[in-house]
């Protein structure tokens, strides 16, 4: 019996380092939508507005006595602008905004320090607090009047009242909604009472924090116009009463806009601290 030999089977070549080829995902021909930048998207709103005002109000369907056309408000905005009028209205303004915001802001945070920071605190301002803040705050102006008078200081008390409860609200809100796990763990690395506050707790309590002084600052420009209502000399609130009284709501509308974007920049500034501040906390940004 004869028994063969099988023939040598032959082995592929295989180098030692294999090449990879990079693999790229296959899109359906036409899926790819052109990128349009974001700024251009966010302006498509706003202009379509300001299209269809101008169209309406050429075409008579707005009345100018009703509501002034785009081109109206822009020529009055020129004008008050080339004579300082609107600058120094708008100096005015920011300035009583600001000592308002100063004011309310160191109030607020330390009553919400007291309150957060101790139960023994919170016992003693928590519940007057939050008695006071459902009083309407508009309607102190008669008392502001009767107890500061008519000259800056009821404007400046009425915007630290509206600032002071927001950011109250929202700081305590921070520092009771820390981790306790993280409390826990500070405690475990050997910090002290101040230890904590300074390394966990404040730091834990920052966003709220800046969440208020966003809400500060729009409560801010809001308390703004009621302030300027009373007995005020100059200022845009005061630009706009002159305005109701002739009946040019082409300056009207030029203050509102004015209000609007002081209060697109505050709230710029406020996102521009937030990302500064908040480099460590990961956020859904959208998709």
């Amino acid at each position: 019996m004869t028994v063969g030999h099988a023939p040598p089977v032959s082995l592929p070549d295989i180098s030692p380092v294999s090449e990879l080829e990079e693999v790229v995902p296959s899109r359906a021909s036409g899926s790819r939508r052109p990128a349009v930048p974001r700024w251009l998207r966010r302006t498509v709103g706003p202009l379509l507005l300001l299209v269809g005002w101008q169209a309406l109000s050429s075409a008579g369907v707005l009345p100018a006595d009703i509501l002034a056309s785009p081109g109206t408000i822009a020529r009055a905005g020129g004008e008050l602008i080339a004579d300082g009028t609107l600058p120094h209205a708008m100096g005015v303004s920011l300035q009583r905004v600001a000592v308002g915001l100063l004011l309310g802001g160191s109030v607020g945070v330390t009553l919400a320090l007291v309150s957060g920071l101790s139960r023994l605190g919170e016992d003693l301002v928590d519940a007057t607090v939050q008695m006071l803040r459902t009083v309407p705050w508009v309607g102190l102006i008669p008392l502001f009047i009767i107890w500061l008078g008519i000259g800056e200081a009821p404007k400046v008390a009425l915007i630290a009242l509206g600032v002071a409860f927001h950011l109250y609200l929202n700081v305590y809100a921070g520092i009771r909604g820390v981790d306790a796990q993280l409390v826990e763990a500070g405690e475990s690395l050997g910090l002290g009472r101040w230890g904590l506050v300074r390394h966990v707790v404040l730091p834990g309590a920052l966003p709220g924090a800046m969440t208020g002084l966003r809400y500060s600052l729009a409560t801010a420009w809001l308390a703004l116009v009621f302030g300027e209502s009373i007995n005020a000399d100059a200022g845009i609130g005061f630009l706009m009463n002159q305005a109701r009284e002739f009946f040019r709501t082409d300056v009207i509308v030029v203050c509102l806009v004015v209000y609007a974007f002081l209060g697109l920049l505050a709230d710029a500034v406020v996102r521009s601290l937030e990302r500064l501040l908040l480099q460590w906390r990961p956020t859904f940004t959208g998709q």
